[in-house]
């Protein structure tokens, strides 16, 4: 693998015993989950030797993840703070950088896995040597934990993902807790790409199943939480979260054969162009005006199409133009 000037190099292990698993707990002010997270590992957790398990705090400015991890797992659990901020992505490169094990398992520090997640994934790796990801359904929590949606079944029966590319690029249809890499993937493609502060992730799962096949889970093994403190969570009022959406489709087409390149992409960006629609109407019912008017902006960047502008018109109505222009009586702009 030749270097790359975003993404950080992932060099191999050095020889010698190695764990089957590597589960690498990204954190960042995450104290408040952080105890559900670890103890839904520790529940299927397998010998040491088979697992490595550690927590990779991001420099937390609230709480005190290292004696938190103490408590719960003693010395089981493995636990270091980088000395500065990374963020998101080059944590994660960081995460996957410090694992030790055949098969690496991102599990950030809001999220958890369910019982058989282990046992399950490893046998999509057991099966085929060539997979170089497998995933699995999984759950949308709140923050208490209530489970409020669950991902769409891709099949129905464990095994090969068919059209890979087109689904994974079409659509996020993966989510971090859900997914497991072989190490070898990331030591051939790098890390996560520094130049995304969301979204990170599918771009990663896009640039992997151009490269190697991937296995389907059809069991609801993760549950990924959502709330306002989370990285998506914290880029929604400015946009940011689909302008780096934007940002990720731009960056996988060229992973794409270009027989379906424009039309995946297309696609891609039309399904989120009406999501960032979406997402504007909620934050204007709400009163966030700012918010709504950065997601009706990123919206359009995102895709104009008949579907988008039909969506937009079904959303708004009546009330588009007194919204868009936020006027108040007498002409005054607000």
């Amino acid at each position: 693998m030749t270097a790359h000037p975003y993404r950080d190099d992932i060099p191999p292990v050095e020889s010698g015993p190695r764990p089957q698993w590597s589960v690498m707990i990204p954190t960042y002010n995450n104290d408040d989950y952080l105890p559900r997270t670890l103890t839904a590992v520790l529940e299927q957790a397998l010998p040491a030797d088979e697992m490595q398990i550690e927590v990779v705090d991001d420099c937390s400015t609230a709480g005190d993840a290292g004696s938190l991890v103490r408590k719960i797992a003693g010395d089981r659990v493995a636990y270091f703070r980088q000395p500065a901020n990374l963020g998101v992505a080059q944590n994660l490169s960081n995460c996957i950088a410090r694992s030790r094990g055949q098969l690496v398992h991102l599990l950030h520090g809001d999220d958890f896995v369910l019982p058989g997640f282990y046992e399950r994934l490893g046998q999509g790796f057991a099966a085929a040597e060539e997979i170089g990801l497998a995933f699995c359904r999984y759950s949308y929590i709140d923050q208490n934990g209530t489970e409020i949606d669950r991902a769409p079944l891709e099949q129905k029966t464990p095994g090969p993902l068919p059209d890979r590319l087109r689904r994974l690029a079409s659509e996020q249809r993966i989510c971090a807790p859900s997914v497991v890499v072989r190490r070898t993937a990331y030591e051939r493609l790098g890390g996560f790409d520094r130049r995304l502060r969301c979204t990170e992730d599918w771009e990663m799962w896009v640039r992997i199943a151009a490269a190697f096949p991937v296995w389907y889970e059809p069991a609801t093994l993760a549950c990924y939480r959502m709330h306002d403190a989370g990285n998506t969570g914290r880029n929604v009022s400015s946009g940011d979260d689909m302008a780096y959406t934007g940002k990720a489709i731009d960056l996988f087409a060229d992973y794409l054969p270009a027989a379906i390149a424009g039309d995946v992409t297309r696609r891609a960006r039309e399904t989120y162009a009406c999501a960032a629609l979406d997402m504007a109407y909620s934050l204007w019912q709400a009163g966030d005006r700012r918010a709504a008017r950065a997601q009706l902006g990123v919206a359009f960047r995102l895709r104009r199409s008949p579907r988008v502008a039909a969506r937009f018109l079904q959303l708004f109505g009546r009330g588009l133009l007194s919204w868009a222009t936020d006027r108040k009586p007498g002409g005054r702009t607000a």
